[in-house]
């Protein structure tokens, strides 16, 4: 198995090999073009200076001896003796290889050696372009074994008259001339080269220096992906990625998860800095506390996973697991307060309690929570007990309770909740079941609180607010028009951006803010100030009325009661069941009706069972109330035709 460092080496290896590659491509690219240009001024210089050549000669030996006559007239003596005087030397010097004048008609007048042989061709465009009063000089091949050579077509122009009165044709060495010209562009080569070579040398250190920064920030983003900025950790991902390989090669070992049990008191009381120290000891111990082979990670929140390879049986990891608890659970002082860590540790075995990492999460998870219920520290995985049912609330919860949402194996009834004054209904209870596959219909006791003591609850909390929202646009089709009210948890309200969710669904499902109502128990109103107060605020900022469920056996403050904006209390069923016999429970519903009309909202009591305490609830000056004696709880669609009736036939009773 090649090291993470070695693959990283290679790939930034790789890497920097493509930047080179790259690199040089562009630059042999440029180098070729420079020389195509280079080649091509060579040329065009070695022509030019052909071009001058024959010039001078024209000028200087050709045009002086000519007189004013027209070349087809042919040459008298004096003149041939005077160019073969003017040409003898620059043919004898080889200056000149081969030099003819000739009439427009194309005849060759003179010749250096007497001869017509090779003379061009009057159709040769070149023949044409001289006989135009044009110059032509290309580099061509000589016949007579010179290679290559300079020809040049130029019209003879005598000083005497200044018209051009036949055609030079002559052809000049081009060795001397290519000489020159090639000792240029190898300097010029050589010069660009070197241009070049500094080019490339920049742009492969700009590469290294790119690939060297890429492998240093693709090593730092993957170290972050895969570790926990806090304690510095490798989190979830990372753990989850070791565990499953190690549980899929088939080795023997163990999982653990730990909780730090009275994490959030330690954030509530002396804040959140606190509790991120603690987060940091915690890490450390379990650091100082591992074995070097373990695998020790951050899950979450205050949620750690070890995995012990190697380990066989339940007393063995029993006792690794109790050193480890004993090293974390030493006292720690924040913000000079002396804490004492606690926490629960649950084990399950691979492959002796599951193949998958799956299962094992699953089933050490439902150990953990079977510890802290039971204080006993340390838990490992007991299928006889899992047989026995003595773990099915914990593992339905994190098996089945995620896979029963996806496929909607959830279900909502509705309770009503009728007005004192008019005897109409004003508002229904939406309440969650499950159609469990195997155990039936689960009531929400059997599954509501380990959810809540989960990351299932914002899930499940979202499904129902979107059910019941779909089911409100049926009911108000049908001719019903009441808000729906929707239970939230502490959990719910402490999340981020909870209140923005909610509001994104109502939007989503085309419903208003007046058409829904989130009740908040008492207890959750009391469990976060901050964070809760925050959500409520918002909620009802934006219209959705607050409710507050089970008032009168949570914490709430009367001061935090009157600054939440809330518009209804529900006095807990604890209450109201005890009115026929108790004068305390009747005082105390008296004071909480008062309570509530004093801070100017409505008060429902919960839980009427009988026609005497819905009576007695009248008179006390309740604003409404819902019960099985009213209605019980039902799908929408069944309770339809006691709605829609004017005045239900329980309150025509109590009238």
């Amino acid at each position: 198995m090649v090291a993470p460092d070695t693959y990283k080496s290679r790939a930034g290896s790789r890497l920097f090999l493509v930047y080179a590659v790259a690199s040089l491509v562009p630059v042999l690219i440029l180098g070729v073009v420079l020389s195509t240009n280079y080649r091509r001024e060579g040329r065009d210089r070695a022509l030019s200076q052909g071009r001058a050549q024959a010039a001078v000669i024209e000028q200087m030996a050709i045009a002086p001896v000519l007189g004013k006559q027209d070349l087809r007239e042919g040459l008298d003596a004096r003149e041939r003796e005077g160019l073969m005087q003017a040409t003898q030397l620059a043919v004898f010097s080889e200056s000149v290889l081969r030099l003819r004048v000739r009439s427009f008609d194309g005849r060759v007048i003179f010749s250096d050696d007497g001869t017509t042989t090779g003379a061009l061709q009057t159709s040769d465009p070149a023949f044409r372009h001289a006989a135009l009063g044009e110059r032509d000089v290309a580099i061509v091949s000589s016949a007579q074994g010179h290679g290559r050579v300079l020809r040049a077509l130029l019209p003879i122009v005598p000083n005497a008259t200044g018209r051009a009165t036949g055609v030079l044709e002559i052809y000049l060495p081009y060795a001397p001339i290519a000489a020159q010209v090639t000792a240029e562009l190898h300097r010029a080569y050589w010069r660009l080269a070197g241009v070049l070579a500094a080019l490339y040398l920049v742009l492969a250190l700009i590469s290294w220096s790119t690939t060297r920064r890429l492998r240093r920030h693709a090593s730092v983003r993957e170290y972050e992906s895969l570790h926990d900025a806090l304690t510095g950790l490798p989190n979830r991902s990372w753990f989850g990625r070791r565990a499953a390989a190690m549980v899929d090669a088939g080795a023997h070992g163990a999982i653990v998860l730990i909780d730090l049990d009275r994490f959030k008191e330690v954030n509530d009381t002396l804040g959140h800095h606190a509790g991120d120290e603690l987060l940091r000891v915690a890490a450390q111990r379990l650091r100082d506390g591992v074995r070097t082979d373990d695998l020790l990670a951050r899950l979450g929140g205050d949620e750690f996973g070890i995995v012990l390879p190697g380990v066989r049986d339940d007393g063995q990891a029993a006792q690794i697991v109790t050193e480890i608890r004993r090293l974390l659970v030493d006292d720690v002082t924040l913000d000079g307060v002396r804490v004492a860590i606690e926490a629960s540790f649950g084990v399950a075995l691979f492959p002796g309690h599951g193949t998958t990492i799956e299962q094992l999460l699953q089933r050490a998870d439902a150990a953990m929570y079977r510890a802290k219920r039971r204080s006993a520290g340390v838990m490992v995985h007991d299928p006889a007990a899992l047989a026995h049912g003595a773990d099915t609330d914990a593992l339905t919860i994190h098996g089945e309770l995620r896979q029963a949402i996806d496929d909607d194996e959830l279900r909502l009834v509705y309770q009503p909740k009728f007005a004192f004054g008019s005897g109409a209904a004003c508002g229904m209870e939406a309440l969650v079941r499950w159609q469990h596959p195997r155990r039936g219909l689960l009531s929400p006791a059997a599954f509501l609180p380990e959810a809540e003591r989960s990351s299932l609850i914002q899930p499940l909390t979202e499904w129902v607010l979107r059910r019941a929202l779909a089911d409100h646009a049926q009911w108000r089709a049908a001719g019903l028009d009441l808000p729906v009210s929707v239970n939230v948890s502490a959990r719910n309200l402490e999340a981020p951006r909870f209140a923005q969710q909610v509001l994104a669904v109502l939007e989503a499902s085309g419903r208003s803010a007046s058409d829904i109502v989130i009740e908040v128990t008492e207890t959750a109103l009391a469990s976060d100030g901050e964070a809760v107060a925050a959500a409520v605020a918002e909620l009802a900022a934006a219209g959705v009325s607050i409710s507050v469920d089970d008032f009168g056996i949570g914490s709430t403050s009367l001061s935090g009661l009157r600054t939440l904006p809330v518009s209804e209390l529900k006095i807990d069923r604890a209450f109201i069941s005890g009115l026929d016999g108790s004068p305390q429970d009747r005082s105390i519903v008296r004071a909480i009706i008062a309570l509530g009309h004093g801070l100017g909202v409505s008060v429902t009591a919960e839980g009427v069972e009988t026609s005497a305490v819905q009576e007695w609830l009248r008179h006390a000056g309740c604003d409404t109330a819902q019960g099985y004696h009213l209605a019980r709880p039902a799908p929408w669609a069944d309770l339809l035709p006691l709605l829609l009736d004017d005045q239900p036939a329980t309150w025509k009773a109590a009238s």
